[in-house]
């Protein structure tokens, strides 16, 4: 995105939406203290132009983020993230980042080669040692 901010990384062979792609990656950067309430984005046309998108999908991906009020433009002066969304919004965004992610993991795997059995056996054992881990640091 900008000079002192984290550029968006998009993947055109996901399967995953670009529009969906940029309101994923504003949000976690929202989420992990990258953006923060007040900071500007750059314009539907700098941000299209600079991810070498369609001006739509960047105006769709803002339109989104809007209705979910994580951002607003204000008519000649920019775009800026707004005030921390109510909770609701909060947790409806973090469900709907945690489908895409699934949806991606599962989509990669399967183009892959992997069965149901093999991707289910994954994330069990990944889980497992995630946890294994997590216990093992809380001691």
């Amino acid at each position: 995105m900008t000079d002192k901010k984290q550029p968006l990384q998009l993947d055109f062979h996901s399967g995953l939406p670009i529009y969906t792609q940029i309101v994923e990656q504003i949000q976690s950067q929202l989420a992990n203290g990258i953006l923060k309430p007040g900071d500007q984005l750059p314009t539907v046309r700098a941000l299209a132009q600079e991810l070498r998108v369609n001006f739509n999908t960047v105006a769709r991906a803002y339109r989104i983020l809007d209705e979910a009020r994580i951002i607003s433009t204000q008519q000649g002066r920019g775009t800026y993230i707004t005030e921390i969304p109510p909770p609701e919004v909060s947790e409806k965004l973090r469900n709907e980042s945690l489908a895409a992610l699934t949806h991606r993991f599962i989509s990669e795997s399967f183009r892959l080669g992997f069965s149901e059995r093999e991707v289910s056996q994954m994330v069990r054992d990944s889980l497992k040692s995630w946890k294994e881990a997590k216990d093992s640091d809380d001691e």
